[in-house]
C-alpha cells in the first residue's frame, strides 16, 4: 500500500523554492563560467541547495514512493555545498590556490561512492528506508537485498557528519573572514566595505541554517523535521531573486513584453547632435568625476547624473562608443588600475586593494577584465 500524498502549504512554499533556485543558479552559472569564480562557486551552491531541497519535498509529500530511483539522490550533495560556499568567500578574499579547488569536493565524491551501494539496491529496500526516514506507519516490503547498502556502517550517521562538516567550513570561512576585517581595521557589524557586508550576511544565513538543521535533528526522528530547513531556504531564495531583479539592468531600458533585441533602437528619437552631447555628459562623469570609481555604478546612476534616460544613455555608450554598459565601466576600471599600479602607492597595495580602489568588490573579477584589455594579470603588470 502506497503512503498518500501530502499537498499542503509548505509543500508549495518549498517546491517553488527549488524551481526558483534552479533558475536562478542556472543564470549564474552561465553568465560566470571562467570569468567570475565567486559567482560560479555560489551559482553551483544554490544549484545544489535546490536539489537537496527537491529531495526533501518528494519525502514530505510522500512522492518519493513514486520515484523511488530518486531516492536519496541528493545526499552527496551535503557534502558539497559548505565547501562551495567556502570556496566562494575564499576567491572573494582573495583566494589565489586555483589549482587546489578540487580538493573541496572530495568528500561529496567519496560519499557519492558510499552512497552506490544504496543507489544500487532493490525498490523494496529505497521504500522501506522511505518509510523509516519519514517514520510512516505502513507495512513494510520484504527485502531481497544481495548485498549491504552500508557495508562501511557510516550513513547511519550521515545526519552527524553533515553537521561537523558544516561546522568545519563554518570555522575556516568565519576565521578567513575576522581575518580580512581585521587587516582593513574594520569590525565585521559596522565595515562600510560591499564584500565583507555581502559575506558577512550570507555567512550569517549559513550558521542559521545550520542550527536550524542540529535542533531539527535532535527533536525530529531522521527526515520528518527537515521541512522547516527547506522553508528558511526557501525564504533565502525568494530574498536573492528580488536582489536580482532590482539591480537588473533590464530595467533602466525602456523595453516591452518579448520585444526582438536586434530591434532596441529602432524607434529611438535622438539625433546626431543629441548623442554627442550625451556622449560629452558621459565622457566628463567617467574622466573627470571618475563614476566609475563606485562599486554601485549602475546605468541608471549614470543616467540620473548627467539628466538623461537610462535608455538613451545605453544607446549612446551601445552606438557611438561600441561597448556595454558594463564593458565601458571595465574600460575606464582598468584604466585607472594601470595608472595606480605604476605608482609607489600601487606598488605596497595587495591587489584585491586596487581593484576595490577603481570599483570592483571581486579581485577574481578584476583580474578578468584586466587580464582581457591588457593580456595581463595585474601582478604581472606591476612586476613589468
Amino acid at each position: 500500500m502506497e503512503p498518500a500524498l501530502r499537498i499542503d502549504f509548505i509543500a508549495l512554499v518549498i517546491i517553488i523554492g527549488v524551481f526558483l533556485g534552479v533558475f536562478i543558479s542556472f543564470f549564474i552559472i552561465k553568465k560566470s563560467f571562467k570569468k567570475n569564480l565567486p559567482n560560479l562557486f555560489m551559482g553551483l551552491f544554490i544549484l545544489a541547495i535546490s536539489l537537496t531541497m527537491f529531495e526533501g519535498w518528494l519525502n514530505y509529500t510522500g512522492y518519493i514512493f513514486r520515484f523511488l530511483w530518486l531516492s536519496n539522490f541528493a545526499e552527496p550533495l551535503n557534502f558539497l555545498m559548505a565547501g562551495l560556499l567556502y570556496l566562494f568567500i575564499d576567491t572573494q578574499l582573495g583566494g589565489h590556490r586555483k589549482k587546489q579547488y578540487w580538493l573541496h569536493f572530495i568528500p561529496s565524491i567519496l560519499w557519492l561512492g558510499i552512497c552506490m551501494f544504496y543507489f544500487l539496491q532493490p525498490p523494496e529496500v529505497k521504500y522501506n528506508d522511505s518509510l523509516q526516514v519519514m517514520n510512516l506507519d505502513y507495512p513494510r516490503l520484504v527485502e531481497n537485498q544481495t548485498f549491504s547498502d552500508d557495508p562501511l556502517g557510516v550513513r547511519n550517521n550521515t545526519n552527524l557528519l553533515t553537521g561537523i562538516y558544516f561546522i568545519i567550513y563554518i570555522v575556516l570561512g568565519s576565521r578567513k573572514l575576522l581575518l580580512k576585517v581585521k587587516s582593513l581595521g574594520e569590525s565585521i557589524f559596522t565595515t562600510t566595505n560591499t564584500t565583507l557586508k555581502s559575506i558577512r550576511n550570507i555567512s550569517m544565513h549559513i550558521i542559521a541554517v545550520t542550527i536550524i538543521f542540529i535542533i531539527v535533528k535532535n527533536v525530529f526522528h531522521d527526515d520528518v523535521g527537515d521541512h522547516f530547513i527547506y522553508l528558511y531556504v526557501s525564504f533565502m531564495i525568494f530574498m536573492t531573486a528580488m536582489q536580482i531583479m532590482n539591480q537588473s539592468a533590464y530595467y533602466d531600458t525602456v523595453s516591452t513584453f518579448l520585444e526582438v533585441p536586434t530591434l532596441k533602437y529602432q524607434k529611438s528619437s535622438l539625433n546626431e547632435s543629441e548623442k554627442n552631447r550625451i556622449l560629452e555628459g558621459i565622457t566628463s562623469q567617467m574622466e573627470n568625476e571618475k563614476y566609475f570609481i563606485s562599486s554601485t555604478a549602475s546605468l541608471s546612476g549614470l543616467a540620473k547624473a548627467i539628466h538623461e534616460s537610462p535608455h538613451h544613455v545605453s544607446q549612446v555608450i551601445n552606438e557611438t562608443l561600441g561597448y556595454s554598459f558594463f564593458e565601458l565601466l571595465a574600460t575606464y576600471r582598468v584604466k585607472e588600475a594601470r595608472a595606480i599600479l605604476k605608482t609607489e602607492l600601487g606598488k605596497k597595495l595587495t591587489i584585491e586593494e586596487v581593484a576595490e580602489r577603481v570599483g570592483y568588490n571581486s579581485k577574481s573579477a578584476f583580474n578578468t577584465a584586466f587580464k582581457k584589455l591588457t593580456s595581463q594579470t595585474p601582478s604581472s603588470f606591476r612586476d613589468s
